[in-house]
């Protein structure tokens, strides 16, 4: 199995993502966000009022990076993502698909979705062994 099969695969398992942004002035800044990922397109799908801090630092400065983790406590099981890569506003087909895995969000009225594009990932899992790392680049890698 190569690394890009099993990211996706941890990324399916699992719904809520660490976002870091960086303001005007440099300083870092993080947030929460339920996610939907789509595997084709390998891109995370999020959504976001524009009035938040993360969206504002994300207007001017779309470079991003993101973490999921899973939560235990069991050094064995440790596994945990890095991303680095783009967002940029989503489309009627990324709000499409953030509605199929999280379809109470329409209650909440107009939605504003974000595609995170990764240039970057790399999952550290300790299942395959203590500290083991596999990493996805997309200039090294053909889709």
């Amino acid at each position: 199995m190569n690394e890009r099969v099993k990211i996706s695969e941890f990324v399916k398992r699992h719904h809520v993502l660490t976002l870091a942004t960086v303001s005007a002035e440099g300083l870092p800044y993080c947030s929460n966000a339920f996610y939907a990922y789509d595997s084709e397109r390998n891109v995370l799908v999020f959504t976001s009022d524009e009035t938040t801090r993360h969206v504002r630092e994300m207007a001017l400065h779309p470079t991003v990076a993101a973490s999921i983790v899973l939560e235990t406590r069991i050094v064995g099981k440790i596994q945990g993502l890095q991303i680095c890569g783009t967002v940029c506003r989503g489309d009627a087909t990324d709000r499409n698909l953030y509605l199929k895995r999280f379809p109470y969000a329409a209650a909440m009225g107009e939605l504003c979705a974000w595609r995170l594009e990764p240039d970057f990932m790399k999952l550290t899992d300790n299942t395959l062994g203590f500290g083991k790392k596999l990493i996805w680049k997309k200039d090294s890698t053909q889709e």
